[in-house]
């Protein structure tokens, strides 16, 4: 695959006017966007059908979790919008509930292991025994199991996730930020050839190209980079 195939946007802008000039300004540079609870909620849904008939990939970050029932239901119908990639947290029932819902749709499912916001302290806060690397293999493996299209973890734990899930499974990583630039509120960042050679396949990149001045030039400078690493 070529760079542009493993670069996901994070349309991370809170409304559609923002996400649609956002879109044309990248224009063929970019296929793949991520759309999440802020644009979600500004009506989002719908813009990532629009997306998704016009060809481009989708990953709908909703993070999913809930009842077997419930998490099914809601994989089935997001199935059937022509989404590229799902977000669910990896919790064992829920990704098999999720797995099944999916079968034979062609959607791939993710699965969240720990946050890229959240460090070992944050952790202990929420009640865990497992400092993050141990908490995301872990993860990984019961993702395997189960039956889910990819992982997403920090591009630091793609290497080791990378061995449990093998070859197939996609290791999708957020967190991703140009050398130079602003980490933000991410704590466990990497650059984005570091974060391909290190295994991840696709890279989700927010802030970096649209906060940017000239954001087809900075994903232009990211996919260059890229590029090197593959």
């Amino acid at each position: 695959m070529a760079a542009r195939d493993h670069l996901i946007v994070g349309l991370d802008v809170p409304n559609i006017g923002e996400a649609e000039q956002i879109v044309k300004k990248l224009g063929h540079t970019v296929d793949y966007y991520k759309i999440g609870y802020q644009l979600v909620f500004a009506g989002g849904l719908e813009f990532a059908r629009d997306l998704a008939r016009e060809g481009k990939k989708i990953f709908l970050d909703m993070k999913l979790l809930d009842i077997d029932n419930t998490v099914a239901s809601g994989v089935e119908n997001i199935a059937k919008m022509g989404m590229t990639m799902l977000t669910l947290h990896a919790y064992p029932k829920a990704m098999r509930a999720a797995v099944e819902a999916a079968r034979g749709s062609g959607l791939c499912l993710l699965g969240v292991t720990v946050l890229t916001s959240m460090d070992e302290t944050d952790l202990i806060e929420a009640g865990y025994e497992y400092d993050p690397h141990t908490l995301v293999l872990r993860r990984a493996e019961q993702a395997r199991r189960a039956g889910m299209g990819g992982i997403v973890c920090s591009a630091e734990e793609a290497n080791a996730v990378r061995r449990i899930v093998g070859a197939d499974m996609a290791v999708v990583t957020p967190g991703i930020r140009p050398v130079g630039s602003d980490p933000g509120d991410q704590k466990r960042v990497m650059t984005p050839a570091e974060a391909i050679r290190a295994g991840s396949s696709h890279l989700v990149v927010g802030r970096p190209i649209v906060k940017a001045s000239d954001p087809r030039e900075a994903a232009r400078a990211i996919l260059a980079e890229m590029e090197t690493a593959l």
